[in-house]
């Protein structure tokens, strides 16, 4: 006899199914798909999503949950994360879904062309119609409370902006004073010449397998953005090249197989359920963003990686292995989030919370939006913006409605500094084996403490869990501090 649980989730598993789907054909827009296919594409997404959202809020699924019984903990999560999206998708109007699915398909390319033009301008109208269907829909699933709060459940659960911005006050002062410390000492050489885009490609293919990616169920493709899609064992990753700054290729990789490997590693019976995916973008962006920096920038890694470099290369100009190690971590000014140094990233991303947060609660207009970004970045950073796309334009996010989004990098941090602690009592010898090009060590405890259990735990409960203690920023700043001040003599 079929029960309410087993009928509940095998109705869930197509829906996950076609939830992959539906990834696919956003991984396809980024890599290969003709850019005269955008009009179509938006309407293929648009119809897709309807589909999904009618069968999140079908009322089959309000019945199945009222009868399922769990007998185990797995059961117990899955009931709960459907019973969050059940809910979530029944507060959301269908036409409201399908629509933003629509305008941020469409908008995607026209901020994509604004970008490449540096014309704010030609966005703005764009980014107002998406700015005022996520304020409908965050008031939708709000019922009264604080929309920002209830756009950031999409990536975070649990979370609230009260919360963040507590914890990401008492980053901001520390960093600043890093930033300016650090940069008013000597800095280490930066890295010329000229370095072959296809041995790059191939050198970013040896390094992601060295990180454990398996490249029987992904692909390495370049992409505008470098981005990790889909999960089990269909997950693909996108870098990209400058024949000037082979360091962009190299830690894209790192960083977009510390997403791939999340999913990859998450247990094989939680596949195609609500379990079978990373928890929360917080989470996956500690795994990201500990492979790129506490592993893949660590002294012993770049040791390691000076030689590939070497091979790949020949003679680039920088010969010793702790010279390498200094150019790898050099803090330098720069407009973008994505290639910036360690030190000064959360900054970034503490600019556009604050900013984004003021657009939801309307305190923050559209047309004020760019003056708005570049005073800001001017007084953390010390000077200007030169040009859109090195500022409001910068990042696709806004574009395709991720308003909630941006905390999650720096949360991610957080907790990737939280777990870099944790994994170093727990692998005493990790130098050593980083020296050797060996990550396994690294990379199987992260699998066996936090990857392997997906969705089974809360963000907070699982990175509890893996390290033994409460997540907080402190082990963050005293790494960035310690590491930052040994190599510029502080």
């Amino acid at each position: 006899m079929t029960t309410a649980y087993d009928a509940l989730m095998a109705y869930t598993r197509d829906t996950e199914a076609l939830g992959q789907i539906a990834g696919r054909l956003g991984w396809d827009q980024e890599t290969t798909m003709p850019r005269g296919a955008a009009a179509q594409r938006s309407e293929e997404i648009g119809a897709l999503e309807s589909v999904l959202h009618a069968r999140r809020m079908d009322p089959r699924v309000a019945d199945w949950l009222a009868e399922a019984e769990a007998t185990s903990d797995e059961a117990k999560a899955h009931l709960r994360h459907i019973r969050r999206s059940f809910e979530r998708a029944s507060k959301v109007p269908g036409d409201l879904a399908a629509e933003l699915a629509r305008t941020t398909s469409v908008a995607q390319g026209i901020w994509a062309e604004a970008r490449a033009n540096d014309d704010f301008a030609a966005f703005a109208p764009t980014l107002e119609r998406v700015l005022d269907l996520r304020r409908q829909e965050g008031a939708a699933l709000a019922d009264g409370g604080d929309p920002y709060d209830a756009l950031l459940q999409d990536y975070e659960p649990g979370a609230t902006a009260a919360e963040l911005d507590a914890m990401f006050g008492a980053l901001r002062p520390r960093l600043v004073d890093l930033r300016d410390t650090v940069l008013g000492a000597p800095a280490p050489a930066q890295l010329t010449g000229s370095f072959d885009e296809s041995a790059q490609m191939k050198l970013s293919r040896h390094i992601a397998k060295t990180f454990g990616y398996d490249m029987s169920r992904g692909r390495v493709d370049k992409a505008v953005h470098p981005f990790s899609s889909g999960s089990g064992n269909d997950v693909r990753i996108t870098t990209r090249t400058n024949p000037l700054d082979p360091f962009n290729c190299i830690y894209s990789t790192i960083h977009e197989v510390g997403h791939a490997a999340y999913e990859q590693n998450i247990d094989q019976a939680y596949l195609l359920t609500p379990l079978g995916s990373g928890v929360s973008m917080g989470v996956h962006e500690s795994q990201s963003r500990i492979y790129e920096n506490q592993l893949g920038r660590s002294r012993a890694f770049t040791g390691w990686l000076h030689g590939q470099m070497v091979e790949a290369f020949g003679d680039f100009g920088i010969n010793d292995p702790d010279a390498f190690f200094a150019t790898v971590n050099r803090v330098h000014r720069g407009f973008i989030r994505t290639e910036s140094d360690e030190v000064q990233y959360n900054l970034h991303v503490l600019l556009r919370f604050d900013l984004e947060r003021r657009m939801i609660d309307g305190s923050l207009d559209v047309a004020d939006l760019e003056e708005a970004w570049n005073t800001r970045f001017e007084a953390d950073f010390g000077y200007p913006v030169d040009r859109p796309s090195n500022g409001v334009l910068q990042d696709v996010h806004w574009s395709v409605g991720l308003f909630g989004y941006f905390a999650t990098y720096t949360l991610g941090n957080v907790y990737a500094g939280c777990l870099h602690e944790a994994l170093r009592k727990a692998v005493p010898d990790l130098d050593a084996q980083l020296a050797a090009g060996d990550t396994s060590a690294a990379t199987g405890w992260l699998r066996d403490n936090l990857q392997r259990h997906g969705g089974l735990y809360e963000p907070r409960e699982v990175i509890e869990r893996a390290c033994g203690f409460a997540p907080s920023e402190a082990p963050l700043l005293a790494y960035l501090e310690a590491k930052f001040g040994a190599i510029y003599g502080l």
